[in-house]
């Protein structure tokens, strides 16, 4: 199992901290942002991972992060010159993923959960996760059965089917840069992941495990100032 760190994007909605660096690069109380989704790949047991960031801050995750030495992983990184969609990264890293499965967070991702159980028994198709949420609306929004299997997912529906989101994590077998090749631009230009596991859920192989803890997507500073309160709590106590 590999893993990716999709690290891109422009992040205006958190402008102006972002005019001058990275969303990822911020800090989340004590520590840089991207550290939570790094450490939660390693906690996985996931240690070949490859880190996709922009071009004009590339340098910034090098003098951050290294070779991933510091980690005991190993660190590789790709440049996606544009922010084109979840999807993008698997064309991006296809050359990194080759043969072997793959497990993507998104880099704004902070959970208090450990995936490793899931990770490990992952053998193919693709895994994705449900959180329950107060605002699906603003979510991909996840119906499944008893048994994990996904019967709909829909992209910030108005009438969502359910309360489940599906948070920035997800775990594909080795077809999945062969599968990001077949979605096309949605309404707003993107390659969107949602297209890509669906693939997955109409040939029946696509599984859904709720997720228990902590989960915040810091795309927004009501977000990012939760996620350093959060991690401030758990610190201190």
């Amino acid at each position: 199992m590999k893993g990716i760190i999709l690290a891109g994007g422009k992040a205006t909605r958190l402008r102006p901290l972002t005019k001058i660096t990275s969303k990822q690069l911020l800090p989340v109380y004590n520590k840089p942002m991207i550290f939570y989704p790094l450490q939660t790949l390693l906690s996985a047991g996931i240690k070949d991972i490859l880190i996709i960031i922009a071009p004009e801050y590339s340098g910034h995750f090098l003098n951050l992060l290294g070779s991933g030495k510091e980690f005991n992983a190993n660190l590789t990184y790709e440049i996606q010159e544009e922010p084109r969609g979840l999807s993008d990264a698997f064309l991006v890293g296809e050359n990194f993923i080759k043969n072997d499965n793959v497990t993507m967070i998104l880099g704004d991702n902070i959970f208090d959960y450990n995936f490793k159980d899931e990770i490990s028994r992952f053998q193919s198709g693709a895994h994705i996760f449900a959180k329950k949420v107060s605002d699906p609306q603003r979510y991909a929004v996840i119906e499944f059965d008893k048994n994990g299997n996904a019967i709909s997912i829909e992209e910030k529906p108005e009438n969502p089917k359910s309360d489940y989101a599906v948070p920035g994590i997800y775990i594909f077998d080795n077809r999945v840069s062969e599968f990001a090749k077949k979605v096309k631009p949605s309404a707003r230009g993107e390659l969107e992941i949602t297209d890509l596991y669906n693939q997955y859920k109409d040939i029946n192989e696509l599984k859904v495990s709720k997720v228990e803890g902590i989960w915040e997507d810091a795309g927004t500073f009501d977000s990012l100032l939760r996620a350093s309160n959060i991690i401030s709590e758990k610190v201190k106590n």
